[in-house]
């Protein structure tokens, strides 16, 4: 893991440390920023970050914005942390493109081990596969998903659930499972998770998301 680099960003020089100690002890190189800014500059300065660590209140720009920005121009994993712990904030935080939402206070080892589970699902995602089904073609290889020959912008976490819906296909699946399929870990039971990103995929797929069925009490299942 020592070639995987991770921008952490967050105001407060003591969270920073703390977040850089783990992720060093765990074998990642690590830049830090003070704020939303400097983040940005040194993000779009390299472009060579495998995941970035953001908090959300900070000066100058807000882990919102910095989202936004870093969303225009890339898929790189992001996870927030912060003290908002409202749902709306991390609902909001999933429609910019947040990968993972995580409150604080919170253990740096659980932290450790969800950037683990990421980084382990994107060098995943660089196999050489291709799935079709329904007029849907996902190339895990080139990171691509089109519809009836026409391309499909999704984030990171919406291809991890559409390819798993598709490698799934025909099987009933509950939340809980595409938790731990998707996420590669038991996300504390909050399902709403899984119910935001299938909101957001279906929307983007048009007349697609129809085949991705609702199945009431228990979860969602894929048919072409």
């Amino acid at each position: 893991m020592s070639d995987r680099k991770i921008l952490v960003v967050d105001d407060e020089s003591r969270m920073r440390k703390l977040v850089r100690d783990f992720l060093v002890r765990a074998g990642y190189i690590v830049v830090e920023a003070a704020d939303g800014m400097e983040a940005c500059d040194l993000f779009f300065e390299s472009n060579d970050f495998d995941l970035v660590i953001t908090d959300v209140m900070m000066p100058k720009l807000d882990g919102w914005e910095l989202t936004r920005q870093i969303r225009e121009y890339s898929k790189v994993p992001i996870i927030m942390l912060t003290a908002k712990a409202e749902e709306h904030d991390e609902l909001n935080g999933f429609e910019l493109g947040v990968d993972e939402y995580i409150s604080k206070p919170f253990s740096p080892k659980i932290l450790v081990a969800r950037v683990e589970a990421i980084l382990r699902r994107t060098a995943g995602s660089d196999a050489a596969e291709v799935l079709e089904a329904g007029g849907i073609r996902l190339d895990k290889g080139a990171h691509i998903v089109t519809i009836d020959d026409n391309p499909i912008d999704l984030s990171f976490k919406e291809f991890e659930l559409l390819a798993y819906f598709m490698e799934n296909a025909g099987l009933a699946l509950s939340r809980e499972k595409i938790l731990n399929g998707v996420w590669d870990y038991d996300y504390f039971g909050d399902e709403r998770t899984v119910d935001t990103h299938v909101k957001k995929l279906r929307a983007k797929m048009g007349a697609k998301g129809e085949l991705i069925k609702t199945i009431w009490g228990m979860g969602y299942k894929f048919e072409a």
